[in-house]
């Protein structure tokens, strides 16, 4: 079997640096894989994060070779096997240990956002066409590589301001529900900072799930927020209502 070059970063909150370990590679291996080899023939005390190893549950989240991934899918065979294979932890949240970050900042955010609140008097019938459009958003496996890869986050530190694409994937779940009884526009623009995106794709471009998270979200809320806060016609009506 061929052996790789692993750059594997190795620190904490207070810094770190990259160590190099070399790994056999055999057919159908994965990235996952290759740090399990690490951890148990070199470095037993290497840090990562994982459960499933089935690219269900969103834990095994890095950068490889500087792209956002899940290392339980990324094969090994889908890599450079000439050059060093370099794994680090992902940018936009702050390092535990090797790998391992902090994502807790994402479940704080998560709380701002109101849960699904039925209209009064649901009678609970739904057309398949309102299930299709929001069955999309349940398959995030809250990975968070759409958090780590977007550039208001991991360029520009705007986490007091900006909630970021994952939890605009939640919002656009519950506000397209035909069910749904409560108004998230306020809260987009307002607290999750909503106009802070760009639509760059970048977000969709790393989403293992294939969610349409810019085109079927993002931009169908900025359409709400627009509706809401800058329609001249709405904004008369409302005056007139003293709104």
């Amino acid at each position: 079997m061929p052996d790789v070059l692993l750059k594997i970063f190795r620190g904490d909150r207070e810094g770190g640096q990259t160590a190099d370990y070399q790994v056999p590679v055999a057919p159908g291996m994965v990235v996952l894989d290759a740090l399990h080899h690490v951890q148990k023939h070199q470095a037993p005390d290497l840090a990562v994060r994982w459960n499933c190893k089935a690219g269900k549950c969103g834990s095994c989240s890095a950068e490889v070779n500087g792209r956002p991934r899940l290392t339980c899918k990324t094969r090994m065979d889908s890599l450079p096997q000439d050059k060093p294979i370099t794994i680090l932890p992902m940018k936009s949240f702050p390092v535990i240990k090797d790998l391992v970050t902090d994502v807790s900042w994402n479940y704080k955010v998560n709380k701002k956002i109101p849960g699904f609140t039925p209209k009064a008097g649901t009678n609970w019938r739904m057309q398949q066409e309102d299930i299709d459009r929001v069955q999309e958003f349940r398959k995030c496996i809250e990975c968070f590589l759409c958090q780590n890869v977007c550039h208001v986050l991991r360029e520009h530190d705007k986490h007091e301001q900006f909630g970021g694409p994952r939890f605009f994937v939640r919002v656009a779940g519950l506000e397209m529900h035909p069910l749904d009884g409560v108004s998230r526009v306020g809260l987009l623009k307002k607290e999750l900072g909503l106009g802070l995106c760009n639509i760059t794709k970048c977000c969709t471009e790393v989403c293992p799930e294939e969610i349409h998270i810019t085109d079927n979200a993002i931009i169908p809320l900025k359409e709400r927020v627009v509706d809401e806060y800058y329609d001249p016609v709405l904004r008369l009506v409302r005056k007139i209502r003293g709104g």
